[in-house]
């Protein structure tokens, strides 16, 4: 019998806290056991069966769980703004959830399976956000698809390095995103015009 309040959520919700502290501690995703999070929950690693289907199981719930809060709080960022501002925002929001989720970070850059419905659904809802958003620039066809890579590209190698310490010299990081946010916003801008 599962153990009462013990759910497919309750298990991804602890794996998503885990894994953010094991980033903050220098590990990696893949240090992340089905063990760590059954010692977490106070229970044995068979129990944690009743609600994951083993670890890769996890590793996709976790996948969900992360690109669909990050596309949340890019939402929210986006909300009542356009253009520029939006740009802005969102990529500010980027940023902050990622520091706030280092672990989790990591599940949000694959595509993941084409053939799941939830995955394309989670992906689908953060795209459409950057569509409307560069909407703004008239952009349309294959230069807003290269914007949204250009986009996705930049906030992502930004934030990868940061969540991974790969700023070491003694500059004012804060400083560094806003000229890329305010380069982003100028490429964004003739993007159309030089394509």
């Amino acid at each position: 019998m599962p153990r009462a309040g013990l759910s497919a959520d309750v298990v991804t919700a602890t794996a998503a806290d885990l894994v953010d502290e094991l980033a903050r501690s220098g590990a990696g995703a893949e240090a992340l056991t089905l063990a760590a999070v059954a010692d977490r929950l106070g229970v044995k690693i068979p129990s944690l069966y009743k609600h994951v289907a083993g670890l890769p199981a996890l590793q996709r719930g976790l996948m969900l769980r992360a690109k669909l809060s990050l596309g949340d709080a890019m939402r929210s960022a986006a909300v009542g703004r356009s253009g520029d501002d939006a740009v802005a925002a969102v990529a500010h929001a980027y940023r902050g959830w990622a520091a706030e989720h280092p672990g989790q970070y990591s599940f949000t850059w694959a595509a993941g399976d084409p053939a799941d419905e939830a995955n394309l659904e989670a992906s689908e809802r953060v795209l459409t956000l950057i569509v409307a958003m560069l909407g703004a620039y008239d952009l349309s066809g294959d230069d807003a698809l290269d914007a949204i890579r250009f986009f996705r590209a930049t906030l992502h190698g930004f934030v990868s390095l940061e969540t991974g310490g790969g700023y070491g010299m003694p500059l004012d990081i804060d400083r560094s995103f806003e000229r890329l946010v305010a380069a982003t916003v100028a490429a964004l801008r003739a993007w159309g015009r030089t394509a």
